[in-house]
């Protein structure tokens, strides 16, 4: 029986400590200090060793300005315990007080303690950094190292470096780290891409780039060389990490995956040329039945990018000549979806192209293959208005393949069938819901359309527009180029100054460009520039007028002053750093 008090009465004790421990941190985070005080007074009394209810109450006490208080507590902590990290928190509660040199006495007692100690120096530097004192932090790190060689700061330190804005050493720091540990390069790489991406001055990139450099030439390890090619990977220069893939295979000839990799993100950047090598590059180098299929893939999808009418018909007889050469099998399945999606969305022959899908899911295929597919046979469904067996098909993808990138890709065109079928309720929902997406690709597309039916619902509660704005959509994704275009302009004739109005020169723009059509293109993003300015298409505006005078009608001083444009008023546009690259290129940077 006595045994059962005590268990209650434990429990009872555990139950009163835990939801003063939530009271305390209630209070703490509403700043009310005061009460935060005396809760965290109570769990320190209670558990005395516990390093976090102690300093949780230190902070509360200089909130409230009680410095003498804290520097009694800290004091008698420091007797008992002798942590060197109390000879920071001493030092930090005279820095708060202002009295500079009772601080830095203390800072330098505990980088002492580190002396005598090295071990100190991970509490030491870590209770540094949470002050925000990086130099002190940095010092710690240094100073430990020097003692102890075999300690491994140079991640830790490349951080504070960064932080102290002294860009070289962090870089020179991490690319040491990287090489030393390659499990981390991941990592590293994750972090040089922040710098990469908000250096104002690009003077960061230009270093990072040297360095590389003169470690693939003074080291012969193809780890430098993968370094490299990664660096101009982000950069978008396609054609000198190209060099560098094949100057590592060279060496290795074990695999061409990455080259394969880097040829697809060329394609998927529209550098053609440089994909175009890469496959070729690809297809002189293997025997391999899978390489050769994905090269001529991508190739494949290179010509049919860029394919008059005139081509169509050697187009589709290509994809039978290599069909026919490497057989109908799950191996050549890249091949018979394209070919699919060509007859049926170029050629305009979807009876052929549901038949190819359905021809090769009758093959052995895993639930991935499958899910493939099912999603082009879906697409060309919805391209026939039979949008109930299209959603079917959808919901199949989504229901097999939770979780994965295909079932978001399945749910986005899901929401666009709803849209197109013009029950925008719904596929408002499904935009807002997709707008979380973790690919990045999915998140942005599902946050335009929430924006246009919401914006156009919020201007029009008829949806009278958005209806014909759907059609229109529709219509381009039926490939109806010419029909699109004479719904659009319909649009623009009867909703003009609305608010429908300046997506609708958006979608024309585009067209017109697909069509190659610059001029006309130009004149939609214009009309944009001067009347919609304050609206949310005016980055989109810029950069795609600035793009087509720099790539198309090669006048780089209209390009340049556009760009431009984007990095001074559009800092917040998903084109900023390209159109801060692309400005730097115009401009004749070397540092890119």
């Amino acid at each position: 029986m006595n045994k059962i008090f005590l268990h209650i009465s434990l429990l009872f004790s555990l139950i009163a400590f835990s939801q003063n421990e939530q009271l305390a941190q209630y209070y703490y985070d509403k700043g009310d200090f005061d009460k935060a005080l005396v809760s965290y007074q109570e769990l320190s009394d209670g558990l005395p060793t516990n390093p976090f209810y102690f300093q949780r109450k230190i902070d509360c006490m200089q909130q409230l300005l009680q410095f003498e208080s804290a520097e009694k507590a800290i004091q008698e902590r420091l007797n008992k315990y002798k942590q060197a990290t109390l000879l920071v928190e001493l030092g930090y509660n005279f820095q708060l007080q202002k009295n500079v040199s009772k601080a830095k006495k203390y800072y330098d007692n505990a980088i002492d303690k580190i002396r005598i100690n090295p071990n100190e120096v991970y509490g030491v530097a870590n209770t540094f950094e949470k002050k925000v004192l990086l130099d002190y932090a940095l010092q710690s790190y240094l100073v430990a190292s020097e003692l102890v060689p075999s300690y491994d700061f140079k991640y830790q330190t490349a951080l504070l470096f960064g932080q102290l804005g002294r860009t070289d050493e962090m870089i020179a720091n991490f690319l040491d780290e990287a090489f030393e540990n390659q499990q981390s390069v991941v990592m590293i790489q994750n972090q040089l891409t922040r710098y990469m991406s908000n250096e104002g001055d690009s003077k960061f990139n230009e270093s990072l780039r040297k360095n590389l450099i003169v470690r693939v030439q003074k080291n012969q390890d193809v780890f430098w060389n993968q370094f490299l090619s990664w660096f101009f990977m982000q950069q978008k220069e396609f054609g000198k990490a190209f060099i560098q893939e094949k100057s590592i295979y060279k060496r290795n000839p074990e695999s061409l995956s990455s080259i394969i990799g880097l040829g697809q993100m060329a394609i998927e950047e529209g550098d053609y040329e440089v994909a175009s090598d890469v496959m070729n590059y690809v297809l002189e180098n293997t025997s391999d039945v899978d390489l050769i299929v994905q090269a001529h893939s991508f190739l494949l999808k290179i010509k049919m990018e860029n394919a008059k009418e005139k081509d169509f018909t050697a187009i589709n007889a290509q994809f039978d000549l290599l069909l026919k050469q490497y057989g109908l099998t799950p191996v050549t399945l890249s091949l018979q979806l394209k070919q699919a999606h060509f007859v049926s969305f170029i050629m305009k022959n979807p009876t052929e192209g549901k038949a190819i899908i359905k021809r090769a899911m009758d093959m052995q295929l895993n639930p991935y293959d499958q899910a493939l597919c099912k999603m082009e046979l879906a697409d060309i469904l919805l391209s026939e208005e039979k949008f109930n067996q299209a959603l079917l098909y959808y919901s199949q993808i989504q229901e097999n393949l939770q979780n994965n990138v295909l079932s978001h890709e399945a749910s986005l065109k899901s929401a666009k069938t709803s849209y197109f079928k013009t029950d925008f309720e719904w596929a408002l929902k499904q935009f807002k819901e997709l707008k979380s997406a973790s690919t990045q690709l999915i998140a942005n597309d599902a946050l335009e359309y929430f924006l246009l039916i919401n914006d156009n619902t919020v201007a029009d509660s008829t949806q009278t527009a958005l209806k014909q704005f759907a059609k229109g959509d529709y219509l381009l994704y039926q490939n109806r180029n010419q029909e699109a275009i004479a719904q659009f302009q319909s649009i623009l004739k009867n909703f003009k100054g609305q608010e429908i109005e300046s997506v609708t020169l958006l979608r024309l723009g585009r067209l017109y460009e697909k069509l190659g059509d610059f001029n006309l293109a130009l004149a939609q993003y214009q009309n944009i520039i001067d009347h919609h300015s304050d609206g949310i298409y005016i980055d989109e505006a810029l950069y795609f007028s600035a793009d087509i005078y720099n790539k198309q009608l090669q006048q780089p001083d209209k390009a340049k002053v556009l760009f431009e444009k984007i990095i001074f008023n559009h800092q917040d546009s998903i084109y900023f750093v390209d159109a801060r690259r692309k400005f730097r290129e115009l401009r004749g940077d070397t540092n890119l």
